[in-house]
């Protein structure tokens, strides 16, 4: 079975319950690290995800894995939470987090503000989403607001304020 496969299922499988315990599925990965394979899922909550939570979220989604057996093989299951650099991944996170300092890779060099320099890093206040795009202010010298479209952004962050 295909990893990307493995991943869709499992992650098809387990948001429902973490939806119900109070959790959201913010990533899962599937991949090789040295001679294991790793099964990684990170978690939030409201006011944030502690040790006895990803303790109670490793003991279900574990139990759960094992009674549906669609990951062949012997593998590692790691609960996290997402951190401070928390990444943003569905319209609904770039929503809930307007207002944050963000960080965003494009998938292209592209140049969304006209000033004639293309580039694939932004960072900026993040405004929230209008049509397929998410607003962001720029914090650079020379500032201004700029539309990314959902599909050129390879991956998006919130960013540690100091």
């Amino acid at each position: 079975m295909a990893e990307g496969t493995i991943r869709e299922k499992v992650e098809s499988l387990i948001e429902p319950v973490l939806t119900s315990l109070g959790y959201e599925l913010v990533d899962l990965e599937y991949r090789r690290e040295g001679r294991d394979m790793i099964l990684r899922f990170y978690i939030d909550c409201e006011g944030g995800v502690t040790l006895d939570n990803c303790a109670e979220v490793s003991y279900e989604i574990a139990a759960l894995l094992e009674v549906e057996d669609i990951i062949p093989g012997s593998y590692r299951l790691e609960v996290s939470s997402p951190g401070l650099d928390r990444p943003l991944k569905k319209k609904q996170d770039f929503d809930r987090f307007s207002g944050s300092l963000i960080k965003i890779k494009t998938l292209n060099r592209i140049d969304p503000d006209e000033r004639g320099h293309e580039r694939k890093t932004f960072v900026g206040r993040l405004q929230g989403t209008r049509n397929e795009a998410v607003v962001l202010d720029l914090t650079d010298k020379k500032g201004g607001r700029i539309l990314l479209p959902f599909e050129e952004i390879e991956r998006a962050n919130l960013e540690i304020e100091i």
